[in-house]
């Protein structure tokens, strides 16, 4: 299914995002987390890249095997740092051979190996021109692309990454999906100011639990993302004992989602970081199940 039918018709849309097992791990890991996240019979689920583009043949086939083997749409990452056209173009069709119709196009990140990485060297420097790549190669695909809900990094004002936005949007993007964010204020301030510059797309916002402190606030470092007062101190709290932070997370994620849902969001993307029985939890809690 073509998701961008799907916003057409649900409200709110309830998707899971995992990411595949490491290169030195079999594959085959995964699929126990496949088999219990189907359970929860979410929308669809989307799966992430490896920096570089290190994933990108287990990305296609594990959304491959939710969408044909378990039924459940998916959306695989698709990032374009460190592919030439024609690796893009195979991908493209491999995706399309797949019967995977759903992208999210994502610049991506550099490879894990080269900090320094140039990207205007690369291929296509931003998310919006292998937007308008796929958007011009083939009308199979939908495409979904991020959004920033406190700015990209790369931008000084957010002024100027909503208007980078727009543009990418008007590229080709059918939906965005946030990068996490933990103060549901801003994402409404946000929807405000997407509105008033004309982006009028679904917005689906990216919610990620904090099951370990130190990991959170590393992974929020990477993309930007402040911590409100509140949870700083529940970190504070519990930070030194991991099932008390666990807990407390999952509380916090709950309550986060069930204010969002009450406020009418377009759907709900849950970062699961492939934890299943803790995603159950957090759907229960804010009455999605």
């Amino acid at each position: 299914m073509n998701l961008a039918e799907l916003y057409k018709k649900k409200k709110p849309v309830i998707s899971f995002e995992i990411f595949p097992p490491k290169l030195d791990t079999p594959l085959e890991s995964i699929f126990g987390t496949l088999e219990q996240f189907k359970e929860l019979k979410p929308d669809f689920i989307s799966v992430t890249y490896g920096a570089g583009g290190s994933a990108k043949d287990r990305t296609i086939e594990i959304a491959s095997k939710i969408k044909n083997e378990y039924h459940i749409e998916s959306m695989a990452h698709f990032t374009c740092v460190g592919h030439s056209k024609t690796e893009i173009d195979s991908l493209l069709e491999n995706l399309h051979a797949n019967n995977l119709e759903n992208i999210l196009a994502l610049r991506g990140d550099p490879p894990a190996d080269q900090p320094d990485f140039d990207f205007s060297k690369n291929v296509y420097r931003y998310a919006s021109e292998l937007i308008g790549h796929i958007r011009n190669k083939s009308n199979f695909f939908c495409i979904a692309a991020a959004a920033y809900v406190e700015g990209h990094s790369d931008s000084k004002r957010l002024k100027d990454d909503l208007i980078h936005l727009k543009h990418k949007v008007e590229t080709g993007v059918d939906f965005l999906v946030t990068q996490l964010f933990f103060d549901n204020r801003l994402f409404y301030d946000f929807l405000d100011k997407t509105s008033a510059i004309g982006i009028n797309c679904p917005i689906t916002p990216g919610i990620m639990p904090i099951f370990k402190a130190e990991q959170i606030k590393r992974i929020a470092s990477l993309c930007g993302a402040s911590f409100p007062a509140k949870l700083v101190v529940l970190m504070d709290k519990y930070g030194d004992n991991p099932e008390d932070m666990r807990k407390a997370g999952i509380e916090y994620a709950s309550t986060q989602i069930r204010d969002l849902i009450d406020n009418g969001v377009d759907g709900i993307h849950l970062l699961t970081m492939n934890r299943p029985k803790s995603s159950k939890t957090i759907l229960e809690n804010a009455g999605l199940l």
